[in-house]
């Protein structure tokens, strides 16, 4: 097998044949969240090549009807709620001091009255001050205890309002006592990751298996015995210097590359592994929306740009007055296939129905 195959392989089962909603989401098993709109959020770029007929927004209008929940997993995102129950609850953490613990029981207790809640509406009944942010801003305090509450499972989002999560109390199933069912949990959580973002390198595996001490905090002591474990269980072939990685009993497709353009979200699980990218494309792709504009090279928010089974380059695209602009960057030269111009007008009207843009 040499590193063509993988790379066809990375593609045919990540872009499957588009489904329901909550078929992609469950075949899945995660997807990455992130806030910025350019032009969509990660999530529904995500999702647009996966469902079918999807809309951008879909995902947060049908949230409530989904077998669905947001959680932290690798990072934050929407995962099945079977997947959610495996990472709780969250037992063992360090405690919260008597005053913290003070206002999450009242918190906890205003929320279960009131069923649902707006962070507004608990703004405007409780008043802790502020506090900073993981990105050194200022956040109300109560706010920061909402998503602290959620993190360690007394509360779930509900759904969203324009945005902004609107939370409701929750209680997970007790921890898992067997010493046996513990270890079976949480090879489960480490075959989600897996299904999600395979064929993975020996390396990345491994990266990925540590990034999970944020979903199970209380197992982060058992990662390393669990990555032995994985590497054991998990299909497995060599090309060249690497061992790749996938899920048990899943067969490796050969199936060749279709003339087909897709502009993925930074997040996409084809391009998320920054060292799987360079060694299926050769070329190093960074998400640089927080870089300083006079030190970015590929834009501000670059979709990488696959074209078959190869990325080839990427494109920044921008809404203003209800139409959609596209600016492409290549690595190389550009693609003089007519299939390719067909490919990419293809995909820029894909767009503009996903976005609703003229």
């Amino acid at each position: 097998m040499a590193i063509d195959d993988v790379r066809r392989f990375a593609v045919a089962r990540s872009l499957f044949t588009p489904t329901t909603l909550q078929g992609a989401l469950d075949r899945f098993g995660f997807v990455q969240a992130d806030p910025i709109r350019a032009p969509a959020r990660a999530q529904d770029l995500t999702l647009r090549h996966r469902v079918r007929n999807y809309r951008a927004g879909d995902l947060e209008r049908a949230f409530p009807t989904l077998d669905v929940e947001e959680d932290y997993f690798l990072n934050y995102g929407f995962l099945p709620r079977s997947v959610q129950a495996l990472m709780h609850p969250r037992s063992g953490m360090e405690p919260w001091s008597r005053t913290r613990r003070k206002h999450a029981q009242a918190l906890l207790a205003f929320i279960q009255k009131r069923g649902t809640v707006h962070p507004r509406e608990v703004d405007a009944f409780f008043s802790h001050g502020t506090v900073t942010n993981y990105w050194g801003g200022t956040s109300t305090a109560t706010t920061h205890l909402l998503e602290a509450m959620h993190y360690r499972g007394l509360l779930r989002v509900a759904r969203r309002e324009g945005g902004i999560r609107i939370y409701a109390a929750y209680e997970h199933l007790p921890a898992p006592a067997d010493p046996a069912m513990k270890r079976s949990r949480l090879d489960a959580v480490i075959d989600v990751a897996v299904r999600t973002y395979a064929p993975l390198p020996a390396q990345s595996l491994s990266g990925v298996v540590r990034g999970l001490r944020w979903a199970v905090p209380q197992w982060h002591r058992d990662l390393k015995s669990a990555l032995a474990r994985a590497f054991e269980r998990l299909e497995r072939i060599r090309v060249g210097d690497s061992d790749w990685y996938w899920p048990t009993g899943e067969p490796l497709s050969r199936d060749g590359p279709h003339d087909v353009v897709r502009l993925l979200a930074p997040f996409d699980p084809v391009v998320w592994d920054r060292r799987r990218f360079e060694l299926l494309w050769g070329w190093a792709y960074r998400f640089e929306a927080y870089t300083p504009l006079e030190k970015r090279k590929l834009g501000y928010y670059a979709l990488p740009m696959l074209w078959r089974d190869r990325v080839i380059g990427w494109a920044n695209l921008t809404t203003r007055e209800g139409q959609l602009r596209a600016e492409f960057g290549y690595v190389g030269t550009t693609p003089r296939e007519r299939a390719f111009k067909r490919g990419l007008e293809a995909e820029i009207e894909l767009l503009r129905t996903f976005l609703a843009c003229q």
